[in-house]
């Protein structure tokens, strides 16, 4: 069974930085493993639906970010743990959220159905 495991979260104020990590466990189905697959990092505020905000493509190739946090995230992977970690700078209240990880075959942030095997979340808050 796939699985993973959010966490990180917490509270900082505004400028301050936070670092999420996603634990991936059970992605051996059918043959694929964890380098078979995109992880995306979404984020969902209170009243509001679930936004793709990063992702890491399979095997860690390459990374995409929507223009919110350009330039403040960062995303990273570290195969051999089966670990993504995500670094988060500079940032704003606007940023509060709770926080998932999604595994996917593509990175196709505006496409949140394709991902699956969330976790239960992390909450971020950034106090003003």
């Amino acid at each position: 069974e796939v699985q993973l495991v959010e966490s990180g979260g917490g509270l900082v104020q505004a400028g301050g930085s936070l670092r999420l990590s996603c634990a991936a466990s059970g992605l051996t189905l059918g043959g694929f493993h964890f380098d078979d697959y995109a992880i995306g990092w979404f984020r969902q505020a209170p009243g509001k639906g679930r936004e793709g905000v990063s992702c890491i493509s399979n095997g860690g190739g390459s990374t995409h970010y929507i223009d919110a946090v350009k330039g403040r995230f960062t995303v990273s992977s570290d195969s051999a743990k089966n670990m993504v970690y995500r670094q988060m700078d500079s940032l704003k209240p606007e940023d509060t959220a709770v926080y998932y990880c999604g595994a996917a075959r593509l990175c196709r942030l505006g496409q949140t159905a394709l991902f699956g095997a969330w976790g239960q979340g992390t909450q971020v808050t950034v106090s003003s």
